[in-house]
């Protein structure tokens, strides 16, 4: 069974930095891609990043780019989301998704991914 735990979120003041991480077990994913999405109640979840494992491409979101990372490590099946000068709208629920195969797909799509976590809250003060 394929499992997607995300651990690091917390609250922050503006300006701070947190690091997320997503641990997959159950299956590996280096033949796909892997994402980080975000959702504040009552919004639809919305791309914040992705990589490509093969070749580590990855893709940001306008909101987030330069102020995040997205990386990860292999041997322990490990995605992360380094997360610099944090904004007050950066507060959201966290997800982290996987997709099996690297195809081509658009990865800014919710529908592209085939797993799942069940999502960190990170909170940015004022």
């Amino acid at each position: 069974q394929v499992q997607l735990v995300e651990s690091g979120g917390g609250l922050v003041q503006a300006g701070g930095s947190l690091r997320l991480s997503c641990a997959a077990s159950g299956r590996t994913f280096s033949s796909g891609a892997m994402g980080w999405f975000r959702q504040i109640p009552g919004k639809e979840r919305e791309f914040v990043a992705a990589i490509k494992w093969s070749g580590g491409t990855t893709y940001y979101a306008d909101s987030v780019k330069g102020r995040f990372t997205i990386s990860g490590d292999n041997a322990k099946n490990t995605l992360y989301l380094h997360m610099n000068s944090l904004k007050p709208e950066d507060t959201a629920v966290y997800f982290c998704a996987a997709r099996r195969l690297n195809n081509g797909v658009n990865l800014k799509l919710i529908s592209v991914y085939d797993y799942w976590g069940q999502g960190t809250q990170v909170t940015v003060s004022s």
